[in-house]
């Protein structure tokens, strides 16, 4: 009998915890997929790389003979979302998005929400003159010719080489990380402004909360449209999700 088989997009925290408990279904296989941006990820994968777009997942759902796929990729790898979306459709197997919620803004924040980098480089000139910087590695190049302001640039890995990057200081730390921590990073570096994407979940969330209490502006990047179609915010209710389709192809 041939077991069906369930394709994980991974590279968050999420996708790690769904995985252990996907692979409790023994009757299913799954393989977990990593993009690679991230050079020490949080778990082994089946495999590592992209798919070369559309075309190349389409392929790859074909010839791994793929029943149902996860996207459980960070909420701003936009691309991989659309791909997916249009890759299941033209292959005509079941997809989900598992995503967690955005942050809501509260009483005490000083949010100004905007839609991109871009525009956040724009409008850092007229608000400080030391900014934390919290993006991850991959748009660093956008404020590099901000070359009157110091950047506190926080991310799992170093940049690339070749990479423009702004003026500043470097640190290299994977979250979660608490409340004191984040306190004592922005009195210590003088932080009179945070630029943030709209993660999510709890692992950073903590520089937010310690902005609100020193009543510093964040800069707050939205997150980028997704695709209709079925989606969730937990692993319990993606594993749900599994569970329903994988009795379904049985």
């Amino acid at each position: 009998m041939v077991k069906p088989r369930l394709l994980i997009l991974g590279g968050t925290t999420d996708a790690v915890k769904l995985q252990s408990l996907v692979n409790t279904l023994s009757d299913l296989e799954v393989i977990t997929s990593l993009a690679g941006r991230t050079r020490q990820p949080v778990s082994q994968s089946s495999r590592i790389g992209g798919f070369g777009g559309v075309p190349g997942l389409i392929n790859y759902l074909q010839q791994e003979k793929i029943n149902f796929l996860i996207d459980a990729t960070h909420p701003f790898a936009s691309q991989m979302a659309w791909n997916a979306f249009h890759a299941c459709l033209s292959v005509g197997i079941p997809r989900l998005k598992l995503v967690r919620s955005p942050w809501e803004k509260v009483t005490g924040d000083r949010w100004i929400e905007t839609e991109n980098n871009e525009t956040a480089a724009k409008m850092l000139p007229n608000l400080a003159k030391r900014v934390f910087l919290t993006i991850g590695r991959q748009e660093l190049a956008t404020y590099a010719k901000l070359q009157e302001i110091w950047f506190l640039m926080r991310m799992i890995d170093p940049p690339e080489s070749n990479i423009s990057i702004p003026p500043g200081k470097l640190l290299l730390a994977r979250g979660p990380f608490s409340l004191e921590q984040e306190r004592s990073l922005l009195l210590e570096h003088k932080i009179e402004v945070i630029v943030s994407k709209n993660s999510g979940g709890n692992a950073t969330y903590a520089k937010i909360i310690a902005a609100r209490e020193m009543d510093l502006p964040v800069v707050m990047i939205q997150r980028p449209l997704l695709p209709e179609g079925d989606q969730v915010g937990d692993v319990q209710s993606a594993f749900n999700w599994v569970n329903l389709h994988f009795s379904k192809s049985k």
